[in-house]
């Protein structure tokens, strides 16, 4: 016996099959639903000094997440990647997979910031990146300036930016112009050390000798050999970004070794005064790149905070001195919450993209605008040149260089190595 489908049951249900996703969509986001966002940070290992400011910040923002966007609260699922690039993949597909995020959000450093955009574009899931320089983030992954990406988005500076940041500081030292560069062998070294869009051809078209002394291996405790060539090569200037614990070895051995420059300008390890308390006198006069200072303008969009008032809310909280990490993961969740807040619809990732393209909002560290940014997917933030300085006992970071159009107060010039 045959039964009929006449076109009326076949239009019904065709039009049950194609309601059955929006069905499920509803049942997967109920009215009081919370819009889950995915942090992936590194709290232990070698990088935990950028993830020591996360429970304080996600307390700054409580209300804004209780209120959250669209009639929902917003849950942040926070994952340590344990300083790992490996299990920062890991687990970022896990909170695309199982946890069902509507966003990740990510900052540390390429070896952080890099695999959880890897799993976001793959997984098809909205990222906003912090504090990795867009370098990495778009020549490291086979992009272009103008090519991009369908779901990563970056607001940091460019390596460009860190480098008229250390020329800053150093064009008011008198020196040979000798630079050795001290880089490891990992995503943040070899970008650094890049022989196209690095440190290298920057410097030597500015008229500086380069002294690349190679790439290290991460963790090295023995730095004899690039210190030798540096000695030999009379190196006046020392441009690096290490972890604390390199570079710890790096400039103890350095003082044994009789090597004395007259400038040594440290990434990364240098954003913390603990770095600086942890090595004593022989750590005042050493110099940095500055990506957030107390003295920063700008003000959350969110909570309205200004850079003075969390910096001082930080030390009231915690009796520690304030972090760089303080203002660069304010700003990160910042803008994670006013991404959701605009989106039209927050559960939707094309919706969530559309929120972050159109985003002009201020923060800790200044303007975020991926709208007038030359680089795809890329929002550029200010990075100026600091100094720490040891005054009775204390360490302090003082803008010296200021090469930014950003109204940055610079509180005095570059002073020599004792």
């Amino acid at each position: 016996m045959k039964t009929k489908f006449g076109r009326r049951k076949f239009l019904a249900a065709s039009a049950l099959a194609l309601a059955a996703p929006a069905l499920l969509s509803r049942r997967a986001f109920a009215a009081d639903a919370p819009i889950k966002v995915g942090f992936v940070t590194s709290q232990t290992g070698p990088l935990a000094f950028f993830g020591e400011p996360d429970s304080f910040i996600l307390g700054r923002f409580q209300a804004a997440m209780k209120a959250g966007a669209s009639g929902r609260p917003i849950e942040i699922i926070v994952k340590d990647s344990q300083s790992n690039p490996s299990r920062a993949s890991e687990l970022a597909s896990q909170l695309a997979l199982k946890d069902e995020v509507q966003l990740l959000i990510t900052a540390g450093g390429p070896d952080t910031v890099i695999p959880v955009a890897d799993q976001a574009e793959i997984k098809g899931v909205p990222m906003i990146g912090a504090a990795c320089p867009w370098q990495p983030f778009v020549f490291g992954r086979n992009s272009t300036p103008d090519k991009g990406f369908d779901w990563n988005y970056l607001f940091a500076f460019g390596l460009e930016d860190a480098i008229a940041a250390y020329m800053g500081l150093w064009a008011t030292i008198q020196t040979n112009r000798k630079v050795g560069l001290l880089f490891a062998n990992d995503a943040d070294g070899n970008a650094w050390g890049d022989a196209k869009f690095g440190f290298p051809p920057a410097l030597t078209k500015a008229g500086y000798t380069v002294v690349d002394t190679g790439r290290y291996t991460p963790l090295a405790e023995d730095f004899t050999a690039q210190i030798t060539k540096m000695k030999s090569e009379g190196v006046d200037i020392v441009a690096a970004t290490m972890i604390p614990p390199e570079f710890f070895a790096f400039w103890s051995q350095a003082k044994q070794q009789g090597f004395h420059p007259k400038v040594a300008t440290i990434g990364k390890s240098l954003l913390l005064p603990t770095t600086l308390d942890a090595i004593g006198p022989a750590g005042n006069g050493l110099s940095t790149e500055v990506a957030w200072h107390p003295s920063y303008s700008s003000k959350s969009v969110t909570t309205g905070d200004s850079s003075q008032v969390v910096a001082d809310e930080w030390q009231k909280a915690t009796g520690k001195q304030w972090t760089q990490p303080v203002g660069l993961k304010h700003a990160l969740v910042d803008i994670a919450v006013d991404v959701l807040k605009r989106a039209s619809d927050p559960t939707n990732p094309s919706s969530v993209v559309e929120a972050i393209k159109s985003t002009k909002a201020d923060t800790l560290l200044g303007t975020v605008d991926w709208n007038t940014s030359p680089i795809k997917n890329v929002a550029k933030v200010p990075i100026v040149g600091g100094q720490w300085r040891q005054k009775d006992g204390k360490f302090d970071l003082v803008v010296c260089a200021n090469p930014t159009t950003a109204t940055i107060p610079v509180a005095d010039k570059l002073k020599p190595l004792a």
